[in-house]
């Protein structure tokens, strides 16, 4: 049985944001913006299938999919780029590849206690966030 991802997460480190919003070609004021924001996540998981909503007071993200099964991403809320998308379980970790205009796109999360963690990939950078079970 794989990890179970449901839960409330709070962000509590966020790595390297800017150079991944630089790489997106998110223009800089609202990359002052989104770099003060403190996310929070909501995953829902049943199985193999998802649901992330990421909460911000900017702006909000859902995203659904079932792991192995390709389906259309518009990345609204960062760059609104529309990309094929693919998640993946790479043991216990989930492993998104993003297939677009940006080279070597997508993200893996995974669980360490009671840490979620999340790395993002576009182009050469890389964000590391780390978020806590929200109590």
């Amino acid at each position: 049985m794989p990890v179970d991802f449901s839960g409330t997460w709070d962000i509590v480190s966020n790595d390297n944001f800017e150079g991944y919003m630089i790489v997106l070609g998110i223009d800089f004021a609202t990359r002052k913006v989104a770099s003060m924001l403190k996310p929070q996540k909501v995953i829902k998981q049943d199985g193999d299938c998802f649901t992330i909503k990421t909460f911000t007071t900017f702006k909000n993200y859902e995203c659904s999919f079932k792991v192995g099964e390709e389906f259309n991403e518009v990345t609204k809320g960062m760059d609104n780029r529309s990309c094929q998308s693919v998640v993946s379980w790479e043991n216990d970790k989930l492993v998104c590849v993003q297939k677009g205009i940006k080279k070597n796109r997508g993200w893996k999360h995974w669980i360490q206690g009671d840490e979620l963690h999340l790395e993002l990939t576009c182009e050469d950078q890389v964000c590391k966030q780390v978020y806590k079970r929200a109590q």
